[in-house]
């Protein structure tokens, strides 16, 4: 893995778009929370070191991973985020249940994206065993909550400059 034993998460806050006044939704999973709320940290903490508040961050939390396309679509249809993050984490088991939550999953926040003009962030792990999530949660790899916060707040003055 070329990644392997790399932090992919350092930032400087002085090198990302501004995050104040832009509203920021974040579409939790509630299945492997030990995982999500890791995730969902280092992307609070994230727009936090970039200049949004408390108050322009909503977080949503759904059962599962397959759940978030749905909830990520209601917030997009009220106009008022800058842009989403959906949160989330599957593991490889026995059966070939992970391949469909994997596809479904992608496919539906792809289609989000091109259905909306709120930018719908992709925060979703998809790994063979617990231990890789651990692992990019927070551990060896950094925390992909935090890349996709960056990427969020990325996406967000890129709409704001190209479409709004």
């Amino acid at each position: 893995m070329a990644t392997s034993g790399t932090d992919l998460s350092a930032f400087d806050p002085a090198e990302l778009p501004d995050a104040s006044g832009k509203h920021f939704g974040l579409v939790v999973a509630e299945w492997n929370r030990e995982i999500t709320e890791k995730l969902y940290s280092g992307a609070r903490q994230t727009l936090l070191a970039c200049g949004a508040s408390e108050a322009q961050i909503t977080r949503v939390d759904v059962p599962g991973t397959f759940e978030l396309p749905y909830a990520a679509k209601l917030l997009c249809q009220q106009e008022k985020y800058d842009a989403l993050i959906v949160i989330g984490t599957v593991i490889q088991g026995e059966t070939r249940h992970f391949d469909f939550v994997c596809q479904g999953v992608t496919q539906g926040v792809m289609q989000l994206n091109m259905a909306y003009n709120t930018p719908v962030i992709f925060c979703v792990l998809t790994d063979n065993n617990k231990q890789q999530s651990i692992d990019r949660a927070g551990g060896k790899h950094g925390n992909k909550g935090v890349e996709c916060a960056v990427a969020a707040l990325k996406m967000a003055a890129f709409n704001q400059k190209h479409i709004l």
